[in-house]
């Protein structure tokens, strides 16, 4: 992909400067303002010595000065290397690593977290690099849609991470098939409360400057601030996962959602019925979708005519973007029978960083092997059955056993362990461990939770364990999670 297109935030500024960009707080800020702030920051970056296509590490929170780094970096021509601020030091100094990242960029209030590292690159908290004096930076006039933008890292089965490849070309294909999808209209304006590390997040801001559409930013979800600016602010778009609409639901109430709000794009798994039902009798359009880091946000979405008649369906592709059911025994699937999803169009990644062999596993033919598995009906909707059969989610993360395994199997006590996830009202999912250990020896749940505490994100540490005599394995060893599952269910594992 070697066309070229002109900076998007400085195109962006040109074609309507005095549109409201992002609402922050009390702060209003225009495309003009958020280019000129962004300018700013690259020339304070370029005085730190940072320097077109290097990594640089972001390690920053829900905020308009993530935002003006982010476009700034952008200017510059640097690869983001955006960074989950809830994963532990050892976690983001692998990352960067990794990445070979050659500077990182943090908030003063996470700085702490890096503090007992060696990280062997130089760091600035975002406010000592705004007190910096700019220099006059040298910005990319234009763009390769087939540059890479940003990596952002998702765990992998083996528990180390993958760097995804994101390029302006993915972004920008991304947008374009959301709004041939959702369509865009001139008084758009979408609420972003995920966070801006991940795709979800992420997305969102390149929309906002290729469509010239103001963004609401929270740095967290608050459910009655959602309803709020939604009625105050004129949103008409959300994303959000499934745990953060049943609180909007339930913050409700009696009341409804203004006439001009008109999607609450949902992603991170599917929405139990129930709750797709009680959204729809108060008429509110829920669209779920589908997708993931390397298809840069949404590749899936369940057109609004269809909410209904389709109702629990991620939806078809979008308009750039193909997916394809493969069977056990390779080709595509008949209609109605489950398969593994492989997905193929302009805004899926190229590859991981670094890895050519994970590339190659994962990218055939131009198509990615998700490792998830769903059906296409009659029609061609899409029907998620599982996200990757391992895979918990929790609150919107994703959440690899093998990570979690990975920790536990470190700890001196325990010879084998095996991770599932068991169903939460508020998160939808949380990982519980089984052990097995050396003989007579248990250690208590505090320490192991403690163990897990220092080496693991707090999301991802197990919320129960369990002690059993043998991990259930098949001949050729491999670990059988759904007798784990079982077991849970008929009482066999001890606490």
């Amino acid at each position: 992909m070697n066309e070229r297109m002109p900076n998007f935030l400085k195109k962006r500024m040109f074609l309507t400067p005095d549109r409201t960009a992002v609402y922050f707080k009390d702060q209003t800020v225009s495309f003009k303002e958020l280019y000129d702030r962004s300018l700013k920051a690259a020339g304070q970056l370029q005085g730190l010595g940072v320097q077109q296509d290097q990594f640089i590490g972001v390690l920053l929170k829900n905020h308009l000065d993530t935002v003006v780094i982010l476009f700034a970096l952008q200017l510059l021509g640097v690869k983001s290397v955006i960074l989950n601020n809830r994963l532990t030091s050892s976690e983001l100094v692998w990352q960067l690593k990794d990445s070979k990242s050659s500077f990182l960029i943090l908030e003063e209030a996470l700085s702490d977290k890096m503090n007992e590292q060696n990280l062997l690159i130089g760091a600035i908290t975002k406010e000592s690099l705004f007190n910096r004096k700019p220099e006059v930076p040298v910005i990319r006039d234009d763009i390769n849609l087939g540059d890479i933008c940003t990596i952002m890292y998702t765990s992998g089965t083996t528990g180390h991470p993958k760097g995804v490849m994101q390029s302006y070309g993915n972004h920008w294909w991304s947008a374009v098939g959301s709004a041939l999808n959702l369509g865009v209209n001139d008084n758009d304006c979408w609420l972003c409360s995920v966070p801006l590390f991940h795709i979800s997040g992420f997305s969102i801001l390149m929309r906002s400057v290729i469509y010239g559409m103001p963004i609401v930013l929270h740095e967290t979800f608050d459910a009655e601030k959602t309803i709020k600016d939604i009625n105050e602010k004129n949103v008409s778009v959300m994303s959000i996962v499934g745990t953060m609409l049943k609180r909007v639901m339930e913050t409700l109430g009696a009341e409804r959602l203004p006439g001009h709000f008109r999607c609450m794009l949902l992603g991170g798994g599917p929405a139990p019925l129930p709750l797709l039902v009680a959204c729809t009798e108060k008429e509110i359009p829920v669209f779920q979708t589908y997708g993931m880091t390397e298809s840069s946000s949404q590749i899936v979405t369940l057109a609004p005519e269809y909410s209904l008649t389709k109702l629990g369906s991620a939806g078809k592709p979008l308009f750039p973007s193909e997916i394809r059911i493969e069977g056990e025994e390779g080709g595509a699937a008949q209609a109605g029978v489950a398969g593994e999803i492989i997905i193929k169009g302009p805004n899926v990644t190229a590859g991981y960083l670094n890895r050519p062999d994970a590339t190659a596993e994962k990218i055939r033919d131009g198509w990615l092997y998700t490792g998830d598995i769903g059906y296409l009906d009659e029609d061609g909707f899409l029907y998620v059955l599982d996200r990757r059969s391992d895979l918990i989610i929790s609150g919107g993360e994703n959440i690899y056993p093998a990570e979690i395994e990975a920790v536990l199997l470190s700890h001196p006590s325990v010879q084998d362990a095996g991770v599932i996830g068991i169903d939460n009202e508020q998160w939808g999912q949380v990982p519980v461990a089984f052990l097995v250990t050396k003989e007579g020896d248990y250690p208590s749940e505090e320490a192991l939770r403690q163990f897990c505490g220092e080496r693991l994100a707090k999301y991802k540490v197990p919320k129960a364990f369990y002690f059993i005599e043998k991990m259930p394995r098949n001949a050729a060893k491999k670990l059988l999670r759904r007798n784990l599952k079982e077991w849970l269910i008929e009482g066999r594992a001890d606490r």
